[in-house]
């Protein structure tokens, strides 16, 4: 038997060793609960946002990952670039990962983003980042599963996502964004994100529709699923 926690990889165990349909589980993610927006979410969005010195119209788009190549750092850059100038002027992105930034501390100076682009390590608070930006974007040339989107999701972040990821497709289950399709393309990237910046409706509707998925979907029994067909008592 073999356990599954995103359909990305099945048709490769089927290409490559002929699995049968039959003997694959696959597991709902396993996302902590403790992810979910608070109660008191507006006052931490609130004070993120004066913390990081952003103005009321000011738009914040965040990437959250290790790994900045995979998950398309370089695509995001080129696309904030592309936003027209006015839009441009109050966007900024924050880049969190444990990863080496030189190569794109280079595009950003070649870009002209010096002064609208953060990259920082790794951090325990990326629950107030969630709450604080406006976007999460996450153009990724391939990813497993993409735990981060379902995060964004739970805290009524929208997400524009590539449909690679494994967990892309609960971004469209719950419309709480958009998902780009393969095969990429980076002008598909700009528009769209350009799209969801000028929509401030579109992004409160997102963040709606993405707590509501989150109250009824079961983005959480990972563990108890996985250990409930170890156990063979799975229904």
């Amino acid at each position: 038997e073999i356990l599954m926690i995103s359909e990305v990889q099945q048709p490769l165990f089927v290409k490559h060793y002929g699995t049968q349909a039959e003997r694959f589980h696959l597991l709902p993610p396993g996302i902590s609960q403790d992810r979910r927006a608070p109660a008191n979410a507006a006052d931490v969005r609130a004070e993120f946002r004066r913390e990081f010195g952003l103005e009321e119209d000011d738009l914040l788009l965040v990437q959250i990952g290790s790994g900045f190549k995979t998950k398309g750092l370089d695509r995001s850059l080129k696309a904030l670039s592309a936003l027209p100038k006015a839009l441009r002027r109050r966007t900024r992105l924050i880049a969190i990962g444990q990863d080496d930034p030189k190569p794109f501390l280079l595009q950003i100076a070649a870009l002209g983003l010096n002064d609208q682009v953060q990259i920082l390590k790794g951090r325990s608070d990326i629950p107030r980042f969630l709450l604080g930006a406006d976007l999460l974007i996450h153009p990724a040339y391939n990813e497993n599963t993409g735990t981060v989107l379902l995060e964004a999701l739970v805290s009524g972040l929208p997400v524009l996502v590539t449909d690679v990821c494994g967990y892309a497709h609960y971004i469209a289950e719950a419309d709480a964004g958009r998902v780009l399709p393969s095969p990429f393309e980076q002008d598909s990237l700009n528009r769209l994100l350009a799209e969801m910046l000028e929509d401030a409706p579109a992004r409160a509707a997102w963040s709606r529709n993405g707590l509501a998925y989150a109250d009824h979907a079961d983005l959480y029994s990972m563990p108890q699923r996985a250990a409930d067909l170890i156990l063979g008592e799975a229904s």
